[in-house]
């Protein structure tokens, strides 16, 4: 993963996620907001059941319910603040939307590792295609799959003789 400085943001990720759910008629749980510092702790992917593990080991002394935790990400998703990146494993794998800086990747089919890049020459292209058809983007996600380089390299082979010891 490359690493991206985080954006100016005037409010706090905990802040717009009250904001978000106080427009839902909802309110900021103590569970809520464990989850969304947890999330923002770190810029690391991650699937439903890695943060349901990461938020098992905290010492915080308030236990949070996986269910708990999967509707918490859907309305992360639904407020901005985070985003589906892609899907690998038939898991969902997510990343910050919010205070991060517009960036693709590439997946490796193989081993699911995903790999962040920044390419203005790609910004670019896209905007002249949208001028082209008199589209208003606002913004883009490119993910491009293959095999990564560790997954394209040919097992190593032991020698014949050390087979015969």
């Amino acid at each position: 993963m490359l690493n991206f400085e985080s954006l100016e943001i005037a409010v706090s990720p905990t802040e717009k996620f009250r904001e978000y759910l106080a427009t839902k008629g909802m309110r900021l749980t103590q569970e809520r907001e464990l989850i969304v510092a947890e999330v923002f702790s770190s810029h690391e992917h991650f699937d439903a059941d890695q943060l349901v593990a990461r938020m098992a080991l905290q010492k915080t002394g308030r236990r949070v319910s996986r269910s708990t935790v999967y509707r918490t990400l859907s309305s992360l998703e639904e407020a901005g603040l985070l985003r589906k990146v892609a899907r690998t494993n038939d898991k969902d794998i997510y990343e910050h939307d919010y205070g991060y800086p517009q960036h693709d990747h590439f997946i490796c089919k193989s081993c699911g590792e995903l790999f962040e890049f920044h390419n203005e020459g790609i910004a670019e292209i896209l905007e002249k295609l949208a001028d082209q058809i008199n589209f208003r983007m606002n913004e883009h996600r490119l993910e491009v799959y293959g095999i990564c380089d560790e997954c394209s390299r040919p097992p190593q082979r032991r020698h014949k003789k050390l087979d015969l010891i």
